[in-house]
C-alpha cells in the first residue's frame, strides 16, 4: 500500500515539472543551464521516464523558487503561513505574499529612490510593457509614478490604482525616496513584473 502511494506521488512530479517550466516560459535548455542537469535528464523527468530523486528535485526547486513540497505534491500541513523569499531584480526587492500558483499573486515591492534631475536621472519614460489581465496596486509608503501609455499619475501613500494591463504601463518611485507597493498581479502580470523586474 505504501509503495503504491509513493508511486502515485512520484508519477505526479513529471506533469508538475513540465507545467511549471512552461508556465514560467523556460525552455529545457534554460533550466539545464541554470541547474547543471542535462537536457535529456530534464526531458526524461518531465515525461515520467526518469524517477525523480532529491539530487534532481532540490536544484529544480531552487531554480523555480518553490518549496520541494510543491514539486512532489506533499499534503498540506495545515500551516497557513507563507514563508516568502525576497527576489532582487535591478534594485527592486519583490516579496511574494501568496503561494506559488495562486491567481492573482500578491507581492510587496520596494522600489528604489531615483534621481529626478541631473546626469544620474533616468529617462523620463521608462520601457512600458503590456500583457493580458488587470493589475492592482496600493502605495504603502512613499510616492509612486504610474505610467499608463502617455498618462503620468503620481500615487501618494494610501492611494490605490487598478488598470487594464493591455495599456502600456510601468511604475517606479516618484522621487529620491524609496517607495513600497502592495500589488496583485495575474499570472501573466507576475511573469512580466516579477521575472523581468
Amino acid at each position: 500500500m505504501v509503495e503504491d502511494e509513493l508511486t502515485t506521488v512520484l508519477d505526479a512530479v513529471a506533469p508538475r515539472l513540465r507545467a511549471l517550466r512552461t508556465r514560467r516560459g523556460h525552455t529545457l535548455a534554460d533550466v539545464a543551464a541554470a541547474t547543471d542537469i542535462s537536457v535529456s535528464t530534464l526531458s526524461r523527468l518531465e515525461s515520467g521516464h526518469r524517477r525523480p530523486a532529491l539530487d534532481l528535485l532540490l536544484p529544480l526547486a531552487r531554480f523555480y523558487r518553490v518549496p520541494l513540497d510543491d514539486l512532489v505534491g506533499a499534503p498540506a500541513t495545515g500551516d497557513p503561513r507563507i514563508h516568502p523569499r525576497p527576489i532582487r531584480r535591478h534594485g527592486h526587492v519583490i516579496i511574494p505574499l501568496s503561494r506559488e500558483g495562486a491567481d492573482p499573486q500578491a507581492f510587496k515591492q520596494v522600489l528604489p529612490g531615483r534621481a529626478v534631475s541631473g546626469p544620474a536621472a533616468p529617462p523620463v519614460r521608462p520601457v512600458q510593457r503590456t500583457h493580458e489581465g488587470r493589475d492592482w496596486m496600493y502605495v504603502l509608503q512613499g510616492r509612486v509614478l504610474l505610467l499608463l501609455g502617455e498618462e503620468e499619475i503620481v500615487l501618494e501613500e494610501g492611494q490605490a490604482a487598478e488598470f487594464d494591463t493591455r495599456t502600456p504601463h510601468a511604475f517606479l518611485s516618484a522621487g529620491p525616496e524609496p517607495a513600497e507597493v502592495l500589488g496583485l498581479f495575474s499570472k501573466e502580470g507576475q511573469r512580466v513584473h516579477v521575472r523581468n523586474a
